[in-house]
């Protein structure tokens, strides 16, 4: 266990002085410009970056919540506008990924639902890293996309909605999940990994009948492993649950995602007929929505780390 507790340390060590040594080259690069006046523009860019690292390192050393230093579950469904929604939500997915790897996290998909025609239904990842949940968890919310519809002939504007769920992660805690509380269902895997995933009953839904909270995983080739990380999964949910006041946030982790919720988005992503992801609660704005669906989250995210300190 000490081990393991010095091996976090040592990586969230190694991750800042990978955000200084970076803030070094900048700061390097910024001093040699100083005395080319054509290179303001240039040097302004640099030092922008600069701060964004030292904010960074900042942000993350004011991260003391109990479970700020977790990997997180993030759980995506797409919600209202058909065919356009569930391609949103599988944009939104793109999105959480490409972040994932800037910020040198590991993603691993625990449960997918595609979508008839395109796009995902919902789907379920793993997100491992040292403070994912501090960075993450007030992504939860609502997102809502406006753009031209790819999906209608006349390319008419479009609204889609997609809902974000975000988890602390811990397998380590340990919830009191009796089994008679415990509904367990199995079916064939619908994922990739070959034939013998797609024959076999290997993905297992697991519902807490108390709660109501419902949990599935088809990532892994055995049952036996899909039923453990499920498991892991709900006793999160459970233990998030307990902790929950008002009656949405229990909602929400029992995937009641009814559609009066839809209005109470968190950002706005417009593609059409002008560019801009707004953030509804923090006022960040940008017209470089392409960098946004690319991963390139970080003004949003420190504003929000920010905002709730």
């Amino acid at each position: 266990m000490r081990a393991g507790n010095l091996q976090k340390e040592l990586k969230k060590i190694e991750r800042q002085l990978s955000w200084l040594k970076s803030a070094e080259k900048t700061l390097a690069s910024a001093k040699e410009m100083l005395g080319e006046a054509e290179l303001s523009g240039q040097i302004e860019k640099e030092l922008l970056a600069l701060k964004k690292y030292a904010e960074a390192i900042r942000l993350e050393l004011l991260m003391t919540g109990e479970d700020d230093k977790s990997s997180a579950i993030l759980a995506l469904q797409a919600g209202v506008g058909g065919t356009d929604a569930q391609d949103w939500a599988e944009m939104i997915l793109r999105m959480y990924q490409r972040l994932s790897e800037r910020y040198g996290w590991s993603v691993e998909i625990l449960e997918m639902s595609r979508g008839v025609e395109a796009g995902i239904k919902s789907a379920t990842l793993e997100i491992k890293g040292d403070y994912v949940y501090g960075w993450l968890k007030r992504e939860q919310g609502v997102h809502r996309l406006v753009r031209q519809s790819p999906f209608n002939a006349d390319a008419k504007r479009q609204t889609s909605f997609a809902m974000v769920e975000v988890l602390p992660f811990r397998p380590e805690i340990v919830v009191n999940l009796k089994e008679e509380d415990l509904k367990i269902e199995t079916s064939t895997s619908s994922g990739a990994g070959g034939q013998s995933v797609n024959t076999t009953y290997s993905a297992v839904r697991i519902i807490h009948i108390p709660t109501g909270i419902k949990v599935s995983c088809q990532n892994e080739r055995s049952q036996q492993q899909n039923k453990k990380v499920a498991l892991e999964i709900l006793a999160s949910r459970v233990l998030q649950y307990e902790k929950a006041q008002a009656d949405d946030e229990k909602k929400l982790l029992r995937g009641e995602l009814n559609q009066a919720m839809w209005g109470s988005q968190i950002r706005n992503y417009v593609l059409h007929p002008y560019k801009l992801v707004k953030d509804t609660r923090t006022g960040i704005e940008t017209t470089d929505t392409d960098s946004v669906l690319n991963g390139e989250l970080d003004e949003f995210l420190v504003a929000e780390v920010g905002e709730s300190k």
